[in-house]
């Protein structure tokens, strides 16, 4: 039942007219509880409070299906709008995004000029970007355009997903750069052909590539919720005896927040993915996706109104 309910998720959350139906009716049903609003300084309130915590916070403007050159170089606007409000604000943050939301499914150029606004912004002040992944057919595009940007900031990394077959070459491929790297499972419905269709694969992966960019002295951040993954962190950092400065833990913006807090006690830095805007749908279909027990609490919320 698991599998055909992530299956199901996962297929709305590339629907395109509930995306505009979710748009025009705002964050309603349950999504309030991932997503901290729609606007800039909705997020800045909502980082406060994190900050206060002793949570640090990465802040993603959602947006998906762009498909105009006048809604990238908006969204492009809507990151720089943020970078300064981490700046203004003073806040302990840093930015996420998606390079479709920056035109990458439209041109190479125009993703290249977004980018650099945005970089060029977040060098100003200081805020660290990160490129966050998609699924496997915009895999390589993605990190591509991560070496070319590399090439000029320092204060950009990206993300892989342990579920891909190609990953733990990425890691490797990528060393040179000495990058900084977040490191999930995976989100999206892949075909077995590029990715292990058994959740223990994908564990046995995760923890391949976090061992290896670690090991490389790289900084990497863990973002999961499985307690498994982080036990087997907190044991291989001791191990070989890897500083706490150089990883982080990572969780989503409403998932295990006991948990989130039981981290920073035990004097690990733990960040949470904050995001925020009206284009909020997919991102939803992907976090009930990724777990059924989600599915309840908003059915809960839905009837309680």
């Amino acid at each position: 039942m698991e599998k055909v309910l992530r299956n199901f998720f996962l297929f709305l959350s590339k629907n395109r007219f509930f995306t505009k139906i979710a748009k025009r009716y705002g964050l309603r049903f349950g999504a309030g509880r991932f997503v901290a609003g729609e606007t800039v300084p909705n997020a800045v309130e909502t980082i406060k409070i994190l900050n206060r915590k002793g949570m640090a916070v990465t802040i993603d403007h959602l947006g998906e299906f762009i498909d105009s050159e006048q809604e990238a170089r908006h969204a492009a606007d809507e990151c720089i709008e943020a970078i300064n409000a981490i700046a203004q604000h003073n806040l302990d943050s840093q930015l996420s995004l998606k390079l479709t939301s920056m035109g990458l499914d439209i041109s190479e150029e125009l993703v290249l000029e977004n980018m650099r606004k945005i970089l060029e912004a977040a060098q100003k002040h200081d805020v660290f970007v990160t490129i966050d992944m998609e699924d496997q057919a915009r895999c390589g595009k993605t990190l591509e355009l991560f070496k070319e940007l590399k090439k000029d900031y320092d204060h950009i990394g990206t993300v892989l997903q342990a579920y891909l077959y190609r990953t733990a070459e990425d890691v490797a491929l990528l060393n040179e750069y000495h990058p900084n790297l977040r490191l999930v499972k995976g989100a999206y419905k892949e075909s077995p052909k590029v990715a292990f269709p058994e959740k223990s694969d994908v564990d046995e992966n995760y923890k391949k590539i976090i061992k290896l960019h670690l090991e490389n002295g790289n900084y990497t951040a863990i973002a999961t919720h499985d307690d498994a993954i982080i036990e087997y962190t907190k044991q291989l950092v001791e191990e070989k005896n890897i500083p706490r400065g150089q990883f982080e833990f990572q969780m989503l913006y409403g998932i295990r927040v006991e948990r989130q807090e039981e981290l920073v006690k035990e004097g690990y830095k733990m960040r949470v993915y904050v995001p925020y805007g009206n284009d909020w749908y997919g991102y939803f279909m992907r976090r009930l996706a990724e777990r059924p027990a989600n599915v309840a609490f908003v059915l809960k919320g839905v009837i309680g109104k």
